[in-house]
């Protein structure tokens, strides 16, 4: 089984950065995404990276966050900059099972491809 746990979430003022991180209990080849889901709205995916290293990301946060992977760390991150009131949500992320050999293109916001889901960490960004 595996277990995801994020943290890094807090309060930022618009404009400000904020580095969430996804500590997964083991490590293996996975694609793995970012989803947020702020109130009285749907989930909806950020940003997915491919166990290639290549991401893929939500038009809404193009240019601004930017998703990694420390393999020996078994740790995602997103580096959020530039956030916007817009950007508050609970963020958490999401593991495909192991292991994956999709394509790079095929990583990406389908919520069934996961099977396995942090509880997530809020963000409030404040104007």
């Amino acid at each position: 089984q595996v277990r995801l746990v994020e943290s890094g979430g807090g309060s930022v003022q618009a404009g400000g950065s904020l580095t969430l991180s996804c500590q997964s209990s083991v490590y293996a080849r996975v694609c793995m995404s970012w989803f947020r889901q702020a109130p009285g709205k749907e989930s909806e995916g950020v940003a997915s990276i491919a166990p290639s290293g290549t991401a893929l990301y939500a038009d809404s946060v193009m240019g601004r966050f930017t998703v990694s992977k420390v393999d020996t760390k078994n740790t995602l991150t997103l580096h959020m900059t530039s956030l916007k009131p817009e950007d508050t949500a609970l963020y958490y992320c999401a593991s495909t099972p192991a292991p994956y050999y999709g394509r790079d293109s095929d990583c990406d916001f389908r919520p069934s491809l996961y099977n396995y889901w942090g509880q997530g960490t809020q963000v409030t960004v404040s104007s």
